[in-house]
C-alpha cells in the first residue's frame, strides 16, 4: 500500500487527500494550523504534528501549500519533511509557485535525493472533490510512470510537459486566462446593471453559442447572486496574478491587462474580500 504524505491540507490539499483516501492509499496529513487537518482522520488520514512526521516512511509528499516560500519552509530545518524523507522518494509539488520558486523548490529535491515532480493544477474545489482537475506534470521522463497512478485519481486530464518548471510555466499561462476572465466578466455584470440589462439574461444570450463558458456561468452566477463561497480564493488568485506579473517582468515582457487585473483584485482585497471566492472581485467596482 503507498503512502503518501500530504503538506497542506485546505480546499485543495483536503479534497486530493480523500480521494486518495478512498482509493486505497494511507495518508499522512500535516498542515500548518493543525485543526484543518483534523477532520481527515474520520476518512482514515494520520494526522501530524510536523512535516518530518508526515514525510517519514511515505513513498510519495505531496505538497499544496500557498506558495513557494511556505512549501521550502515545511520542506527544510528539524521538523521538515526533508529530514524524514527517503532517499529516491516521489516529491509531487502541486501548488502554483512560479517560475523561480519551482527551480529553487527543484534544487531541494536535488539536495535530498528526491525525485521531484512539478504539477500544478488548473481546477478548483469542486474539481479536485470529483477527480476531474487538469494536472500539469513536469520532471524527470522516468517518474512519469511513477506519478501517473497518483494522478489518475486525483485528474480527469493529465499533461506531461517536459522537464521541471514547464508546468508551472502552463499554470501561469493558464492563470493569465483565468483571472483576465473573471475580471472581465465583473466589469461586463456591472456594465449590464447601469444599463438597466438584466445579468441573467445577459448570461442567457451567450449560453449555448460559441462565446458560452461553463466557468463564466458558474463565476457570473456567484456575482449576480453576491454570494461568494471560495473554490479558490481571491487572495490566492492576487498571489497568482503578481506571480504571472513577476515572471513577465523577468522577460522582459509589458503585461498592461493582466496589470489592470491585479489592481481590481487588490482593490477587492482591500475591502475585505480576500478569503471570499475570486468572484468576488467584483466587489472592487462598488
Amino acid at each position: 500500500m503507498t503512502t503518501v504524505a500530504i503538506l497542506g491540507t485546505g480546499i485543495m490539499g483536503s479534497a486530493m487527500a480523500r480521494r486518495l483516501l478512498a482509493h486505497g492509499y494511507k495518508v499522512r496529513a500535516w498542515n500548518r494550523t493543525r485543526a484543518r487537518a483534523e477532520s481527515l482522520a474520520a476518512n482514515g488520514a494520520e494526522v501530524t504534528d510536523t512535516p518530518r512526521a508526515a514525510a517519514t516512511g511515505a513513498d510519495v509528499l505531496l505538497t499544496i501549500l500557498s506558495d513557494g516560500p511556505t512549501i521550502a519552509a515545511a520542506m527544510t530545518g528539524s521538523d521538515g519533511a526533508l529530514a524524514g524523507a527517503a532517499r529516491g522518494s516521489l516529491w509531487l509539488q502541486m501548488s502554483t509557485v512560479g517560475v523561480a520558486p519551482c527551480l529553487r523548490l527543484s534544487a531541494l529535491a536535488a539536495g535530498a535525493g528526491l525525485v521531484y515532480v512539478d504539477a500544478p493544477v488548473m481546477g478548483t474545489k469542486a474539481p479536485a472533490e470529483r477527480g476531474e482537475l487538469t494536472i500539469l506534470g513536469s520532471g524527470p521522463a522516468d517518474a512519469e510512470a511513477k506519478a501517473r497512478p497518483i494522478f489518475e485519481k486525483l485528474g480527469k486530464k493529465i499533461l506531461w510537459l517536459g522537464e521541471a518548471g514547464a508546468g508551472s510555466r502552463m499554470k501561469l499561462c493558464g492563470n493569465s486566462w483565468v483571472t483576465g476572465m473573471t475580471a472581465a466578466l465583473s466589469e461586463t455584470i456591472k456594465f449590464a446593471r447601469v444599463l438597466g440589462v438584466d445579468p441573467k439574461a445577459f448570461m442567457e444570450m451567450l449560453e449555448g453559442g460559441p462565446l458560452d463558458s461553463g466557468y463564466a456561468r458558474m463565476k457570473g452566477g456567484h456575482m449576480i447572486a453576491g454570494d461568494f463561497p471560495p473554490s479558490f480564493p481571491l487572495r490566492l488568485a492576487l498571489k497568482d496574478i503578481r506571480l504571472i506579473l513577476e515572471s513577465a517582468e523577468a522577460a522582459g515582457v509589458n503585461l498592461p491587462l493582466t496589470t489592470t487585473v491585479e489592481r481590481s483584485f487588490t482593490a477587492a482585497l482591500e475591502k475585505g474580500h480576500g478569503d471570499e471566492d475570486m468572484a468576488a472581485v467584483i466587489k472592487a467596482l462598488d
